[in-house]
């Protein structure tokens, strides 16, 4: 098991936004983090990368918890947040070298990756950029290329399609693909649901908190044979939100 999230209780003040949460992500596996504005996804997000400390539960990555080996834990974590998050000062060839110097990447064996998902997301003529030059979308691909970058146990990526082309979605699609079939786990939240039906493995449906439900699309729509044939129409029926609000 790559990340295991343990009777999580958490938040930003005293009064918790998550109230005794529990999901794992397996390796191999593309997880999808479903909910409204508020729900706790963005919480839940910042305790695994440890911008937050849990009140009460555990999380853990192969094993480690963020105590116990904060560096093993963190060089097995790669995150792309929903706003990129570049140094103005630095070029997009010094963001790379950057993490290769962060995860303690073979030099020779990065470039050569780097080079690959560059072309892929055309940003490989562009590498004495500055953050200034980029537009929004190119800011996130950036993010995306400094994490698939690494060789990280866990990708955890937050909302990732704002801003980006469609092709540039269908690149990073296929990236996920990729690292799942090399071992590796990815925890998304999205709110575009659709597309993570069609593509995440499995749900964890979060509201006001607490999570409604969790499992296959199979598993959530038998469970629920009358909230509707769609991820998008079962979310909106379990929150208890209508169409006219």
């Amino acid at each position: 098991m790559a990340l295991a999230v343990s009777h999580l209780v958490g938040g930003y003040s005293q009064i918790p936004v998550l109230k005794d949460i529990s999901f794992d992500v397996q390796p191999g596996e593309l997880v999808g983090l479903i909910g409204l504005n508020g729900a706790g996804k963005s919480t839940t997000i910042n305790h695994i990368i440890g911008l937050l400390t849990p009140m009460k539960g555990s999380i853990k990555l192969n094993g480690v918890t963020l105590a116990s080996d904060p560096q093993q834990y963190k060089q097995q974590l790669a995150y792309i947040p929903e706003t990129p998050i570049l140094y103005e000062e630095l070029t997009l060839k010094e963001h790379l070298e950057m993490t290769m110097l962060a995860y303690g990447l073979d030099q020779t064996a990065a470039w050569k990756r780097a080079h690959e998902l560059l072309t892929i997301f055309r940003l490989d003529n562009k590498l004495d950029w500055f953050p200034a030059n980029f537009s929004k979308g190119m800011k996130q691909k950036v993010m995306i290329v400094c994490a698939f970058l690494t060789n990280a146990k866990l990708f955890i990526i937050d909302e990732p399609f704002l801003g980006l082309d469609p092709l540039a979605v269908h690149d990073l699609l296929h990236l996920i693909e990729t690292v799942k079939k090399q071992g590796a786990s990815v925890l998304m939240s999205t709110h575009v649901l659709d597309t993570a039906e069609k593509f995440c493995d499995r749900f964890v449906l979060l509201h006001a908190g607490e999570i409604q439900t969790q499992g296959t699309f199979d598993e959530i729509k038998a469970h629920y044979p009358d909230a509707g044939d769609s991820l998008n129409d079962i979310y909106l029926t379990l929150t208890g939100v209508t169409r006219d609000e």
